[in-house]
């Protein structure tokens, strides 16, 4: 364990406001504790949409961003007026925007020194303490230490251990002193971190050999004892971790989400709040199977859209404290504007990237959209496809077909006739994956092609066809995986698991079982995200070279983005052998 995390484990902070007294109720004092949760911010402080160049906006005319979070939590404190509030995050922090992208890549924060903008955003609100997301690893190691270095609270991740000396890697947790009023007795709250044991999967190139994640019921049921033998008198888990459900991503995964198990599998939690799965969950109790105690748990969907609000009323009986109530709610960010002081600590490195990806990179010939690409061949999808493919021949020089792997990330992206700028290129790969290369066999591409196929809910020929409603909602649209240099056919008609009715090279020939390709795949999916089959093997390419960042360096060398110079239509969906569109 680091210096900063021994001290960050042994940091016992005074709450800074004082309760002006104490209620009562049935003959007992009681008193009150709010604690204000966030997750998944993504690195998003200002209220802006970065590929649109345009305040964020959605359907349900959500916002987003620290700077909205930090208003409604101010709101709070000041309502309370001091009294007792806590403020955690369960993690995802620094990825997912071009903000935080340029500060990890363009001019990262190990070279600079600079502070990172989602530190200085998160040190104005005022944190108790963070749990680290499995995104904080997508830069590496380095880079996250010198963000944790760069906070004025705790980073935790009890779950996150050493791999060489099985030690925890990060702190476990935090014990915070808390004044609940004046002449009354203080109060411990134990807070601790777990993160999702994902990251090994997902991010192994960066943390392979160097760290382990353990269970989160295991770990729990480790630190918990021990944070109330060192006083705490609550414990609270900010946990990245689903509610529930075991995981998306198959057997190396067994346990994605567990939030909820957590809950019920360990005793003495009194609160779980939690992130990960990027939805809202207002309220929602367990009981322990080992105490039979209720336990209160909340999701405050993502990127600053919502904060949850834990209230609990507290009890103290023969020197020891116990919750008497606890509720919890989700308050929407929208209802307020954003803090200044979070927007001008902020405002230098938002302008910097609102230069960056405002930067012309081509000019497209035509209008090219994402917006059909799920269920139709498009040339927007065949872009990605045919730069990962010329990248990876050129590296290899191979002698086998080179074929390659694109998911329709977004259904909003669209390169415009006339300028492209670097905000198009990064609004059609939305994610920080890099490229890597595996062999495959020609029975391995069509088990893999199947996989994918379970995509499509199953349409009987001549039954109506929407596009709003072809793909099953259960399958993200991440998870769909268009591939090029072969040819096929899905027919929808049939089953999942027997769709491929054509796989054939560009030549017209059959696939054959043995025949053997190279295959162009991202680093997400290759190290088993979405559990495809037969990708999660040993890489012929792996230069740790940035998708999006050789999309755009293609375009800026050729000048002009033109689908005759890489659009090959290659796969349709068909009923019975008729193409549905």
């Amino acid at each position: 364990m680091s210096s900063l995390s021994r001290r960050n484990l042994m940091k016992v902070t005074a709450a800074t406001a004082v309760a002006p007294g104490a209620a009562h109720a049935h003959g007992k004092t009681t008193y009150d504790l709010t604690v204000l949760g966030t997750s998944d911010m993504h690195g998003n402080v200002y209220n802006w949409d970065y590929f649109k160049d345009a305040e964020y906006d959605d359907a349900a005319h959500n916002d987003v961003g620290v700077a909205k979070l930090a208003a409604l939590v101010n709101r709070i404190r000041g309502e309370r007026r001091g009294r007792a509030t806590l403020v955690l995050d369960a993690g995802d922090t620094i990825q997912g925007t071009p903000l935080a992208y340029y500060y990890a890549v363009q001019e990262p924060i190990t070279s600079t020194g600079r502070t990172h903008p989602m530190a200085k955003a998160m040190n104005v609100l005022r944190y108790d303490a963070v749990t680290l997301g499995n995104h904080e690893f997508n830069y590496g190691l380095p880079l996250l230490a010198t963000w944790i270095g760069q906070l004025g609270f705790p980073a935790l991740a009890a779950n996150a251990v050493n791999a060489k000396t099985g030690k925890p890697a990060f702190a476990p947790y935090v014990i915070k002193r808390v004044s609940l009023g004046p002449g009354a007795p203080v109060l411990r709250v134990g807070i601790l971190g777990l993160t999702n044991p994902g990251t090994a999967i997902w991010d192994r190139a960066h943390v392979e050999g160097k760290l382990v994640f353990a269970d989160l019921v295991e770990t729990a049921n480790r630190w918990v004892p021990e944070m109330k033998r060192k006083g705490a008198d609550i414990v609270i888990v900010s946990a990245h971790s689903g509610d529930s459900g075991t995981s998306s991503y198959g057997p190396e995964l067994p346990v994605e989400n567990a939030a909820g198990l957590v809950a019920t599998k360990v005793p003495d939690i009194d609160a779980v709040l939690f992130g990960h799965a990027h939805v809202e969950i207002a309220q929602k109790f367990y009981t322990n199977e080992v105490t039979g105690k209720q336990v209160l748990t909340s999701e405050p969907s993502k990127w600053g859209q919502r904060l949850t609000r834990m209230d609990f009323t507290l009890t103290r009986e023969r020197g020891k404290w116990a919750v008497s109530q606890a509720r919890s709610a989700t308050l929407n960010t929208n209802t307020v504007d954003a803090d200044p002081v979070v927007l001008a600590a902020v405002r230098e490195q938002h302008r910097t990237t609102v230069a960056y990806v405002n930067q012309v990179v081509a000019t497209s010939t035509g209008e090219l959209s994402a917006a059909a690409s799920r269920y139709r061949d498009t040339p927007i999808i065949d872009f990605i496809n045919h730069v990962q493919t010329e990248t990876v021949t050129a590296a290899l020089g191979t002698a086998l077909p080179v074929l390659s792997i694109a998911a329709p990330f977004s259904r909003t992206a669209v390169f415009p006739a006339g300028d492209v700028k670097i905000r198009d290129v990064a609004g059609l790969y939305v994610f920080d994956n890099t490229l890597e290369a595996v062999e495959l066999t020609g029975a391995e591409v069509r088990a893999y092609l199947e996989y994918s196929a379970k995509y499509f809910v199953t349409l009987a020929p001549g039954a109506p066809v929407d596009p709003a409603t072809i793909s099953d909602p259960a399958v993200p649209d991440y998870n769909y995986d268009i591939l090029s240099g072969v040819g096929y056919d899905i027919d929808i008609a049939r089953p999942a698991g027997s769709r491929i009715t054509r796989l054939t090279h560009p030549d017209g020939t059959a696939v054959a079982d043995t025949d053997r390709f190279v295959v162009a795949v991202n680093n997400y999916r290759r190290s088993g995200g979405g559990n495809f089959p037969g990708i999660t093997r040993a890489q012929v390419y792996n230069e740790q070279k940035e998708i999006r960042q050789l999309l755009i360096d293609w375009a800026q060398a050729k000048g002009t983005i033109d689908p005759a110079d890489f659009f090959t239509p290659n796969w349709r969906l068909v009923r019975d052998g008729v193409p549905v569109f």
